[in-house]
């Protein structure tokens, strides 16, 4: 028999059998961001939770942005509830120095 084929054949048994490993994906917006960007990004995320991938939304304050948390919060928290029946959030919204970091998992499918 040939070893190349023994060892394709043994690759290809163990790789059936191999859940799916959960990675965190990104996605990142400024509170200026358009509506139709923001849209955009949103159908990236529901594409990575129903891969059961996680998702990390992060809004980016740079400068004069800074004064103004308050509109990248409601980006936030429109993009939580576009993503709600999707997904859970798993860290609410916390603010770390020039980023606001929220974290949402994937439904359970059973």
């Amino acid at each position: 028999m040939d070893f190349g084929k023994f060892k394709y054949d043994k690759s290809k048994r163990t790789s059936k059998n191999k859940a799916h490993q959960t990675k965190l994906k990104e996605i990142r917006v400024r509170p200026k961001t358009g509506e139709h960007d923001i849209n955009f990004k949103v159908k990236k995320a529901v594409g990575f939770l129903k891969h059961n991938d996680k998702v990390q939304v992060t809004v980016l304050f740079r400068g004069r942005e800074m004064a103004h948390i308050e509109e990248g919060r409601k980006v936030m928290e429109g993009i939580i509830k576009q993503l709600s029946e999707f997904g859970k959030v798993e860290n609410r919204p916390s603010q770390q120095s020039r980023k606001m970091i929220c974290t949402i998992s994937p439904l359970k499918t059973s």
